[in-house]
């Protein structure tokens, strides 16, 4: 028996009390908002972004082989290229409504992902593991916010064993609804760092913040904190002030359930030996640096609080990989022999920035390498950027950087800070550090490129592989 569209015609007609115009042929099987990115028999919802219109490129949508488009207002062009899906208000609150249709009609068990660092690592973790005992699904790569949790959810399938969805925010207020429409059964915060402090007084306020995901848990439901943290107490009292009976912890704190036991680190790798939920086990996780293994116990026990398979997920986790911008490594020939790139150029804050360098500190240069840090501006600190950029000295001190390329204004109070033996170059803006950056490497050299996704350090690693071509796998 062949499976059962996405969704019907009937389905999205009464989740979102739109009209239909057009006669609709393809089956739905997709749900998009990129019109570059059309799949044969796409939903495309046309949002309006902060530049751009969707309905600007509905008809576009259709052509490309969308089956439907979804509008809040017709145009001759759109009805002329294929059928209609018209909503009286917003198309943005027509995914919405098409995601909580597809939570109401899911038994999948679903697992919220929520911390100021980890959430997409711990995210892709979890599809990896769960993928071992069923259908899984989960967010593309940081869906996690307004727009990309319910598309998340209006593209999860129906026969959905484990849902998985991240959940963001840069303000107060914006986890509480996301976390009401994906209805976790588990729900997991994995730490409370510096990130968006721009928009809060302190960390306090961003523990809170963080901690509205727990008024979305289905009754039954589970709360997964991580102990190390200083706001744990803070967390697990709102976790059961909003009705949740489990609250367990993890992390390496002696009294977390789900904790760390031994840990041996390898630059590519982790072993790593623990306890979860009373049950030891041992396996390889296929990412480096302590850190992805403490997130992985918040995986392992969120399967196990899911009722998947822990022992398949422990295996699975072994081939787990980095997300593109989120700690890739690549070898690269140069003359003589090779470069390892490190690439975490997706997003910066202190908390990662130091678990970035602390993987640096694990890479073991050539003959005549040197340890490279290529850093760009962590945004969103408001009046603490400075002071936390400047506090960055002592984790590349440790980590045994040997010379610093430093791009921002942000990055100029670390600069500053870095003794002149040890500065390669500094710019106000990333793209004023290529000529230097390439011009400087060698074989041997480790180079580990970072920030925020504004301050455009991606450019930068992109320009490395460019110069230095990939060593053969063969």
């Amino acid at each position: 028996m062949a499976e059962a569209a996405l969704w019907t015609v009937e389905e999205l007609v009464a989740a979102t009390r739109g009209q239909i115009e057009g006669r609709v042929s393809a089956a739905l099987n997709g749900v998009a908002i990129d019109n570059r990115h059309i799949a044969a028999g796409d939903i495309f919802v046309a949002i309006k972004g902060e530049r751009h219109d969707g309905h600007e490129f509905a008809a576009a949508a259709l052509k490309a082989g969308a089956g439907l488009a979804m509008v809040s207002r017709a145009t001759d062009e759109m009805r002329a290229a294929g059928p209609l899906l018209v909503v009286a208000d917003d198309p943005l609150r027509g995914l919405e409504n098409l995601g909580r249709a597809a939570r109401a009609r899911s038994h999948a068990q679903v697992i919220g992902v929520t911390g100021s660092v980890g959430k997409t690592s711990s995210k892709d973790m979890l599809r990896v593991a769960l993928a071992a005992s069923g259908l899984t699904h989960a967010s593309a790569s940081s869906f996690n916010n307004h727009w990309g949790v319910p598309l998340t959810l209006a593209r999860m399938p129906r026969a959905t064993a484990y849902g998985v969805l991240e959940i963001g925010m840069n303000h107060a207020g914006e986890i509480a609804p996301l976390a009401a429409m994906v209805r976790p059964h588990v729900a997991i915060v994995t730490a409370i760092a510096a990130s968006h402090l721009g928009h809060f007084n302190s960390l306090e306020e961003i523990a809170d913040a963080k901690a509205e995901i727990f008024s979305g848990v289905v009754p039954g439901g589970a709360a997964l904190i991580s102990r190390d943290t200083p706001y744990f107490a803070r967390l697990a009292t709102a976790a059961r002030a909003a009705g949740i009976e489990r609250v367990v912890g993890f992390g390496r704190h002696a009294e977390a359930e789900i904790r760390i036991e031994r840990v041996a680190l390898h630059t590519d790798c982790c072993c790593v030996t623990a306890v979860v939920l009373g049950e030891g086990v041992i396996y390889r996780l296929g990412v480096p640096g302590e850190h992805m293994a403490v997130n992985s116990l918040a995986v392992l026990g969120a399967v196990k609080l899911a009722g998947a398979d822990l022992a398949r997920a422990a295996l699975a986790l072994a081939t787990a990989a980095p997300a593109k911008g989120r700690g890739v490594r690549q070898r690269l020939a140069a003359a003589g022999g090779e470069i390892l790139l490190i690439d975490e150029s997706y997003n910066a804050n202190p908390a990662s920035m130091q678990a970035a360098l602390a993987l640096l500190a694990q890479a073991s240069p050539g003959r005549g390498g040197r340890r490279i840090a290529v850093l760009g501006d962590m945004l969103e600190l408001g009046r603490f950027g400075e002071e936390l950029h400047g506090e960055l000295a002592g984790a590349v001190d440790a980590a045994g950087v040997d010379i610093l390329y430093a791009a921002g204004p942000l990055m100029a109070k670390l600069w500053a800070r870095t003794p002149p033996a040890r500065r390669g170059a500094y710019a106000e803006a990333s793209d004023g550090l290529a000529a230097a950056l390439l011009g400087g490497l060698k074989s041997g050299d480790v180079v580990m490129v970072k920030g925020s996704l504004g301050s455009r350090m991606g450019p930068l690693a992109e320009a490395i592989r460019k110069s230095f071509p990939p060593v053969s796998k063969e």
